[in-house]
Formats: C-alpha cells, structure tokens, sequence
C-alpha cells in the first residue's frame, strides 16, 4: 500500500558505485595503477550486485 514510502536500494548503491569510479580515476592520473585496478575491480563487483536487484526487482 505504501510501497512508494520505501527506499530504493540500488540508488544508495550506485552512489557508492560512482564514488568508486571516481576514485579510482583520480588515482589513475596520479599515476597509481595498483589502486586504479583495485577500485576498478571492487566498482565492477558492486555492479554485479546491482544488477542482481534489478533483476530480482522484476
């Protein structure tokens, strides 16, 4: 009944998702390729998890 009161949990985590990427681009031009990897890796998997509520949403 009061389903548009509930909070989407994608959102919260496609914030983190692009706080990620931004991160890990700001290492990249600093020259750290072990971190940019790293954060780019974790940023992927989180990905996946979103995905999978989006389809579970379905």
């Amino acid at each position: 009944m009061f389903s548009f009161l509930k909070s989407d949990p994608t959102k919260k985590l496609k914030k983190q998702y692009d706080a990620l990427l931004e991160q890990a681009m700001h290492a990249q031009r600093k020259g750290d390729i072990r971190s940019y990897s790293m954060l780019t890796l974790d940023a992927e998997n989180l990905w996946k998890k979103i995905e999978e509520l989006e389809l579970a949403k379905k």
